[in-house]
């Protein structure tokens, strides 16, 4: 058990500028946005800031009814938060490692929860997958970035990123899967078994299937998600 004075303590875990620019991460499970400007991040991420900063909650006034009506119907409490302005702003989601991407004209579809912030360049959109609405209680909602900036998502663990070539198809529990190229549509497959009906299945009952070309990311955590974004 390490022991400090005061004085060493602050030394030890104060912050300190690394100049990586915009998006930095002090640790695994912090990340730290040097803003001048805006980004979105989800909301009830914020764990502190210093500076000028403003933030403004999704709505329909700033994407269109569209957008608006698409999360509702999933039943998953993951919302964005715009934050604006200047200073030094500090993101953290339940002690989860942060990854950060820099897009660069790439594409990629992120589970709506494990999303913590991306830039305002990035273009984004809500998807569904209606397919198994009647199946899964929640997790149906991913969102499409695209563009040329940098996001952060997020993981229990460390991630596993596989690979999915042409007559290589990746199967995945929808639990454990954190984001996947924007080349790929996964398919929802079932897969009963007897275990299923005596009360011992989980997500292995129900599988995203990805083909073509591209990649998937992993975690190795079951991240089970109920009505209303609760967990």
């Amino acid at each position: 058990m390490a022991r400090y004075t005061i004085s060493d303590f602050v030394n030890t875990t104060q912050q300190k500028d690394r100049g990586e620019g915009l998006f930095e991460l002090e640790g695994n499970r912090l990340l730290e946005i040097n803003l001048d400007g805006k980004v979105w991040t989800k909301s009830g991420s914020m764990v502190a800031y210093r500076g000028n900063i403003k933030f403004v909650r999704e709505g329909i006034l700033e994407d269109g009814i569209g957008k608006l009506l698409k999360r509702s119907l999933t039943g998953e409490g993951t919302r964005l938060t715009k934050a604006e302005g200047q200073g030094s702003l500090y993101l953290a989601d339940s002690g989860k490692k942060i990854s950060i991407l820099n897009l660069q004209g790439d594409s990629i579809f992120v589970n709506g929860n494990d999303i913590l912030a991306f830039e305002d360049s990035i273009q984004w959109d809500i998807k569904l997958m209606r397919k198994v609405s009647a199946i899964l209680a929640g997790g149906l909602f991913n969102v499409r970035l695209e563009g040329n900036g940098m996001i952060a998502i997020t993981t229990h663990y460390d991630p596993l990123t596989l690979t999915v070539s042409p007559g290589n198809p990746v199967i995945t529990d929808p639990n454990a899967t954190v984001a996947w190229s924007g080349s790929l549509s996964p398919k929802f497959k079932t897969d009963i078994s007897f275990k299923t009906f005596i009360g011992r299945g989980s997500g292995e009952s129900i599988q995203m299937k990805f083909e073509g070309e591209g990649f998937v990311v992993i975690q190795p955590y079951e991240e089970i998600y109920l009505q209303a974004g609760t967990r």
